[in-house]
């Protein structure tokens, strides 16, 4: 029995003792060391730290990539220099209290490099969750060393790009020179600035600078207005005495994504994570356009995408060399057409700009624009000014010396610029535009009067048209003038009757929105279906006959034949060739004729509804108006089918209770909105430009007409990268549990119907 005992305790500690071996470890003390093939795993399984090749490099390196991701993705490596060409490197803290990675001849490879040593007295190196690895003193708490201060291609969230004025240091990303070889290539990115001037992130090529951000403004860099609120991540820049950074922090932390350095495509690049395909999906890139070139137009030049060419020089400028500017070569720029002459000079606003660059610029984030304005023009050397914050009113003052370099115009959410312009040049750009007002309103009155001219003619045709109308009417109750102009056979209401056995229930076929429909049989013996509109339809002589007219022009072998019609008394009626095997339901019971508004009308009312399921605006739903905001809720519901891969009228999901609407608005909450992509878009679609789809949808399906966007709007949103306002709950969101769950998964393996029962409804 005692040996028993003594096995199974023995057997505990064995367990026990592997499993304190083999389990992950976050961290490593000075009595401790990572060797290649043993690696650190952040406390969450997030991130992990060891050696690793990249590609089908042979060399090894100690880096940072993300643990639970299949397609091995580093974001930091430590010695990229100095690769390790076998598999012999240690890493561990020294007496010094730094890291140093060593190879197998004792050499050292790569170490944290602290200077001055200091002396920590429990010294540990750890790797958190969010990819930071922090070599700090667990007594005092104190950081010693951090690898977010030592980026390599990678901008994760929470990391600052910047500077830390303090202790000096500079935080800027360097790309890989290939997949195989992580050292520092020519292609960087961070933000630069000289004292007191305007800071800016520039990627740079080598010692050019290839593209800029523009400078911050409070709400997002100048030359990105689609930097955004957004319910992905959230953004900030930090300027004071002591730092001057960008960061940025994930909004709903299930999301994983990463900005990286792309030195082959000369880019960089905004990845998001998608589980259900396992793939790094492009959300965002930049350069994004020819615009976003650096210098493109030159000095004093303005890149205009839209324009043809793409660089003219701002107003009030000239192409310094007419010939070059012709061919297409805009470096030189352009130069004024009026010299300044200093206090006499004024200022001209510009609107939607992406800020000049801020090399030669000043900044005081206390002054006002009116301050700011006297500040420049007191200085005959400074070129233009604004305000450096938009948030509000607008605060702080950037002043800009020298030659305005890498102005864009935007179509929307550019920023407004005060250039300084002589006195003579601020005149005649008065008589100009005096010109043009002029032409304008004489172009007005010219318009004007045709327009009145033809509204004249049209409403005396009209009248006219009416009049004749009410004389075929009364031709027609007298059973005269029979109707000739209709091109098809009458049948008088007593040979109709007759056939139908005076409309006995025995023949009634079925019965639509306008009337019953009966089958009848002639004295030559064919058989017909009559239909019979009812008094109470709505549906006047005018509708009808030109109801009559459009079936007589659709004739066709696969649709039912018009034989004739009756109009006699208070009655209308069509006549169809009968179909003996099948219901006529699909063919003749609603043409839709006698539900067309006037072509004129913005909005209506209609006691009876005309419409497909899971489209229609809940308005004309419940209530029988329509108007143009109609159809923009209706155009809603399709992009987010099209976004979706799923059909509003049938999608069912046995999780939950919601419709695509609600799922849809879910989502969106929840900061997961790229969830509601269908998986068939693959790779093929740009996550930003999918991302405003889908916030333009959810503003098309809004509860309240007034709170949708009129469909030019829709057009010009689809088209620019103009500011969006969050939407408020859509119409026709339905929740009958609280437990939404996650049903609408990124997998999307679901698909199905919700019900909806609305009594007055005909759908069709």
């Amino acid at each position: 029995m005692g040996t028993l005992s003594f096995i199974y305790i023995l057997t505990c500690l064995l367990f026990l003792f592997f499993k304190v071996s083999f389990a992950a470890v976050d961290s490593i003390t000075p009595s401790q060391s990572i060797s290649d093939g043993s690696t650190l795993v952040s406390k969450e399984g997030s991130f992990e730290l060891g050696f690793f090749s990249p590609g089908s490099s042979k060399n090894r390196y100690l880096g940072i990539w993300y643990k639970n991701i299949p397609v091995q993705t580093v974001v930091w490596v430590a010695n990229r220099l100095n690769p390790i060409n076998d598999s012999s490197g240690l890493l561990m803290i020294n007496r010094t209290s730094s890291l140093v990675l060593m190879s197998n001849n004792k050499s050292v490879v790569w170490s944290t490099g602290l200077g001055t040593p200091i002396q920590a007295n429990n010294p540990v190196l750890q790797l958190l969750d969010s990819g930071n690895l922090v070599l700090r003193d667990e007594n005092s708490g104190i950081s010693l060393w951090e690898s977010f201060d030592y980026p390599s291609d990678t901008l994760l969230p929470g990391m600052k790009m910047g500077w830390d004025l303090r202790k000096g240091i500079k935080r800027h990303f360097t790309a890989w020179k290939s997949p195989d070889d992580p050292s520092p290539a020519d292609f960087t990115y961070g933000i630069e600035m000289q004292r007191r001037s305007y800071p800016e992130a520039y990627i740079r090529k080598g010692n050019k600078k290839f593209y800029r951000t523009g400078p911050w403004n409070g709400l997002r860099y100048s030359g990105s207005p689609e930097l955004k609120p957004n319910p992905l991540y959230a953004f900030d820049f930090v300027y004071n005495d002591d730092e001057v950074y960008y960061i940025y922090s994930l909004v709903n932390n299930s999301l994983i994504t990463r900005i990286v350095l792309n030195q082959t495509s000369s880019s960089r690049e905004r990845y998001t994570w998608i589980e259900a395909e396992n793939v790094w999906r492009l959300y965002s890139s930049v350069p994004r356009d020819y615009c976003d070139n650096y210098g493109l137009c030159g000095a004093n030049g303005n890149c205009i995408l839209s324009g043809s060419p793409v660089c003219q020089c701002l107003e009030g400028f000239e192409p310094k060399s007419q010939e070059k500017w012709s061919l297409m070569d805009w470096s030189q720029g352009c130069v004024r057409n009026k010299p300044l002459s200093c206090h006499k000079d004024g200022f001209v606003k510009f609107n939607e700009l992406k800020l000049p660059d801020t090399t030669n610029s000043w900044v005081n984030k206390s002054m006002s624009l009116k301050e700011c304005r006297d500040k420049c023009l007191n200085n005959c050397s400074c070129m233009a000014y604004t305000n450096s914050d938009i948030r509000g009113e607008g605060s702080g003052c950037a002043l800009w010396f020298g030659d305005l370099v890498d102005i864009r115009q935007f179509p929307a959410g550019g920023q407004e610029l005060y250039i300084r312009m002589s006195a003579s040049e601020i005149e005649a750009k008065k008589g100009r535009r005096m010109k043009r007002a002029a032409i304008v309103a004489v172009s007005l009155a010219v318009v004007s009067g045709m327009l009145l001219i033809i509204g004249i003619y049209i409403c005396r045709s009209r009248t006219k048209l009416k009049e004749r109308n009410e004389v075929e009417v009364v031709g027609h109750q007298n059973n005269e003038g029979q109707n000739e102009d209709l091109e098809l056979p009458f049948l008088d209401l007593s040979t109709i009757a007759s056939a139908t056995d005076n409309f006995e229930i025995h023949n009634k076929l079925g019965e639509g929105g306008f009337g019953p429909v009966y089958k009848g049989i002639l004295e030559d013996g064919q058989e017909i279906a009559v239909k019979r509109l009812s008094t109470s339809s709505g549906q006047g002589l005018n509708e009808f006959k030109n109801e009559v007219r459009l079936i007589v022009k659709l004739q066709h072998r696969n649709l039912v034949k018009l034989l004739a019609c009756c109009i006699q008394e208070e009655e209308k009626m069509l006549v169809y060739e009968y179909m003996p095997n099948k219901s006529l339901d699909s063919f003749i019971f609603d043409f839709g004729m006698a539900r067309t508004f006037g072509g004129d009308q913005l909005e209506g009312n209609t006691n009876r509804v005309v419409g497909t399921y899971g489209y229609m605006a809940p308005e004309y739903a419940f209530d029988g108006q329509f108007s143009t905001k109609s159809d923009v809720f209706s155009f809603g519901i399709l992009l987010l089918e099209i976004i979706s891969g799923k059909k509003s009228r049938g999608f069912y999901d046995p999780n939950h209770s919601h419709n695509l609407i609600g799922i849809a608005w879910i989502l969106w909450n929840e900061g997961r909105p790229l969830d509601l992509i269908d998986e068939c878009l693959g790779e093929t679609c740009t996550l930003s430009e999918v991302l405003r789809c889908i916030h333009l949808s959810l503003l098309c399906v809004q509860q309240r007409p007034e709170d949708r966007p009129s469909m030019s709007s829709v057009v010009v949103v689809l088209g620019s990268e103009s500011a969006l306002p969050q939407p408020k709950k859509p119409g026709f969101f339905l929740e009958k549990d609280s437990n939404v769950a996650h049903g609408f998964s990124s997998k999307h393996e679901s698909s199905s119907t919700n019900e909806m029962t609305i009594t007055i409804l005909e759908a069709r």
